[in-house]
């Protein structure tokens, strides 16, 4: 009997040894099996090789400025700038694979000891998706489902992605994939965006205790939001120092210092309306959209036949200097929130009645508000939805909510309760400029702001807006005439009454300009102090003896495209212009006659750093070296004492003491050779300045949205009050940074000047006028 147990007891032992191997081969093969079904797409299709190989994730174009920082992105979703791995500090890296996949570098996709763990715990001590993983869910798989099936079915293809993952890239690759893939929130997608936003820096840059908050983000970015829950940001980021510690790449003591220190964000959002050099931003991205409709992009099979700005990760090298730019901004908003304070101040209702609008019926402030209301966004968008005209206009007088602009605000906002009809004449109430600055030998734009905040006022003044000229139209006339004439900045002509016959230059009735003083001294003016002083009837006298046909070839050859009649009151800026093309006309004269068209893009790349586009200068001679000479001398006479001589010292003149001293704070005290001009257009309506120094050329101007805003007396609305301090607080910026190498001497006299410059030979027979008032801007009456 006991032989017979024996034998039961060792065949059931076989048996279940038998049966053992069975199940266990049996679940090699069921795990083979599943493996191979994902892999045949049985649970869903997979990428194929060629794509898993080449992830097209999408990528922002990127804005380089002159001195290789980024000044901000072109994309629709996805902020993101691809980061090598050699770019990411090792805290980031160590602080990632101690939190999130500590054995990283020891399995190929799948950490097998995590898996039995969590199945064996069911994911109470933690889950097993490997880093490798969670790329994979991140480029292919996408958000986990709530069905278990197919959670189920989406964890199986995560573990075969993430071992094709681990064959066709290196730990490196895949790490650093990671990074740059994943939405850290607030519009920062990827590592490098999310560094920039949060902490204002590269993530090279990155101390230990800002890479573990941004790694414990990796948990849920919409949840540990550092802008929303801070200190539960705090509490994930102390979790990571933990696990660093944990795993040796701290020490303790540094682990609890760390905890120890308060967060530190420094918020930098990135978006289209906020930033440096925004209006530029936005003409740029009209330029590329044009650049990109005429340059085919070479396609292979599907894909498409176009770059995609916003997809495509494009790199474009502009020439805006960003300490240049960021000076520019400065300046503008320096002088236009005092400029504004004081508009406000003169245009209270009981100071002025129609305000913002002076000297106009109430027919035509109607008529303002009324084109202002149908060409604003919400007429568009209602009538889009079929409103009749009655429910619009009856829309515009309803009470809402809104945030509006506002200069006291330390954010430039405020929020208040107004009609659409009362915002609309709010933001009327508002000056607006312009200004751009270019180094006239390479036609390289440095700075460019098109207004005072483009995120309430989108209309760029640069290049969208023309305005008239005024008297920075006259240098073009004296050159004509020097040119044509061989004049010397010396010769005289009197101050007297001059009328042109009507007919004679194409004119229809008789032209007499008349002075700003609405007097003519009777005296005799060299041709540098009448223009220094903007001599109305001296220009005249100009323009009728050159001929307005001459001057207006001349402007065509500098880059001035609008409409010009060829009358004789061009002469007084009667035309329309805009700050690019005056800016890049008068860099003709600093870069001894040759005009370069000014130029903001000089190399498009793609993301793989291949060069798409690279800039060809265009360039034209138009004045010989002698008379760009001969100008730029009598422009330096503007500022040594004619009406821009403010950059100099604040004068005699007591009202000009006092705009000095309670508007703009200043003088500025510029000893540097300086040639410039001021331009005031009729009622004060236009404030303009243009000012150079050898290498480089700045145009500003400043006026209301419509003519009708503007002040009344011209000790504050002439070029020298409005648009002329900006440009002095931006040189004086500039000059405070001797790497921008500004030059501060004089500008090169061509070695054989034929042109006589040197007034001392010119000065008998010259009776100056001691009475003339330097300060005041001759207009076109």
């Amino acid at each position: 009997m006991a032989k017979k147990v024996k034998k039961k007891t060792t065949n059931s032992f076989t048996k279940f040894i038998v049966w053992f191997w069975i199940l266990f081969a049996s679940g090699i093969a069921m795990v083979a099996l599943i493996f191979l079904s994902a892999s045949w797409g049985l649970f869903g299709k997979l990428p194929s090789y060629e794509y898993l190989e080449n992830p097209q994730t999408n990528l922002a174009s990127q804005i380089i400025s002159s001195d290789g920082n980024l000044l901000g992105k072109f994309y629709l979703d996805d902020n993101r700038t691809a980061v090598k791995f050699e770019e990411l500090p090792d805290n980031l890296v160590n602080a990632l694979i101690a939190t999130e996949d500590a054995r990283f570098q020891d399995h190929s996709g799948i950490d097998a000891r995590g898996t039995v763990r969590a199945f064996a715990y069911l994911g109470s001590k933690g889950g097993a998706s490997t880093i490798s993983q969670q790329l994979a869910r991140q480029l292919f798989v996408g958000v986990r489902s709530r069905n278990k099936f197919e959670t189920i079915q989406q964890k199986i293809k995560e573990w075969v992605l993430a071992i094709r993952l681990e064959r066709s890239y290196t730990k490196e690759e895949i790490i650093s994939m990671y990074f740059n893939i994943y939405d850290f929130g607030n519009n920062a997608d990827g590592i490098r965006s999310a560094a920039r936003i949060y902490f204002g820096k590269e993530p090279k840059d990155l101390k230990i205790e800002e890479s573990a908050m941004l790694v414990g983000m990796f948990k849920n970015s919409s949840l540990f939001n550092p802008m929303r829950r801070e200190e539960m940001v705090k509490n994930r980021r102390d979790v990571v120092l933990a696990q660093m510690a944990k795993y040796d790449y701290i020490t303790e003591v540094e682990k609890d210092s760390l905890q120890a220190m308060k967060m530190d964000i420094n918020y930098n959002p990135e978006t289209h309306s906020v930033g440096l050099a925004t209006y530029f931003r936005m003409y740029l991205q009209r330029f590329m959209k044009d650049w990109i409709s005429k340059n085919p992009k070479p396609s292979i099979g599907d894909e498409p036949d176009k770059y995609n700005l916003y997809l495509d990760g494009l790199k474009i090298y502009t020439t805006i200097d960003s300490k240049m730019q960021a000076n520019a901004e400065e300046a503008v908003n320096e002088h236009m929130a005092n400029l504004q304070a004081e508009f406000f101040h003169q245009n209270t209702p009981d100071r002025n009645k129609t305000a913002p609008f002076l000297d106009i019926t109430p027919e035509e402030t109607k008529g303002i508000m009324e084109r202002a209301m149908k060409l604003s966004d919400r007429w568009r968008v209602l009538k889009s939805q079929g409103k009749s005209e009655k429910e619009i206009r009856e829309s515009f007088d309803k009470k809402t909510e809104m945030t509006v602009f506002d200069w006291k605000s330390p954010t430039k906002e405020k929020d208040t309760i107004l009609t659409p009809r009362d915002s609309i004449r709010y933001y009327k109430t508002f000056l607006r400029t312009a200004m751009m600055s270019m180094e006239p030998q390479t036609g390289h734009v440095k700075a460019w702001v098109g207004g005072i905040n483009y995120r309430h006022f989108q209309y760029d003044n640069v290049i969208q807006g023309s305005r008239q000229a005024g008297s920075t139209f006259k240098p073009f006339v004296y050159a004509a005439a020097i040119d044509q004439l061989r004049l010397s900045p010396c010769e005289t002509r009197p101050d007297t009454q001059y009328c042109i016959e009507a007919g004679k230059h194409g004119n229809m009735e008789p032209w007499c300009p008349r002075n700003a003083s609405l007097r003519y001294s009777g005296n005799s003016y060299s041709l540098k102090k009448a223009l220094a002083n903007s001599v109305n009837t001296i220009t005249a006298q100009l323009i009728d003896e050159v001929g307005p046909k001459s001057v207006v070839s001349m402007v065509r050859n500098l880059g001035l495209t609008g409409d010009i009649l060829e009358v004789p009151s061009i002469a007084l800026g009667a035309l329309d212009v805009n700050v690019y093309e005056l800016v890049g006309a008068y860099g003709a004269f600093a870069n001894q006659g040759v005009y370069v068209k000014p130029v903001m893009v000089t190399r498009i790349e793609n993301k793989d750093g291949t060069v798409l586009y690279e800039y060809v200068p265009e360039t034209k001679d138009v004045l010989s070296k002698d008379v760009s000479y001969a100008i730029l001398d009598l422009l330096k006479g503007v500022t040594q004492g004619g009406s821009g001589t403010r950059l100099r010292t604040t004068g005699a003149n007591k009202w000009r003491r006092e705009y000095d001293e309670i508007i703009t704070g200043y003088p500025y005290k510029l000893t540097n050779p300086i040639a410039g001009k001021t331009g005031t257009t009729q009622n004060n309506s236009d404030g303009w300045f243009m000012g150079m120094v050898p290498n480089l050329v700045t145009g500003v101007w400043v006026g209301g949205e419509d003519r009708s805003v503007h002040f009344k007396s011209i000790t504050y609305g002439q070029g020298a009050s409005m648009a002329l301090p900006i440009w002095g607080l931006y040189m004086t910026k500039n000059y405070a940074d001797e790497e921008l190498g500004i030059s501060k001497e004089d500008f090169e006299k061509p070695s054989n000047m034929s042109i006589e410059i040197d007034c001392n030979k010119f000065t008998e027979g010259i009776k100056e006028d001691n009475n003339s008032e330097d300060d005041l801007e001759d207009l076109d009456f």
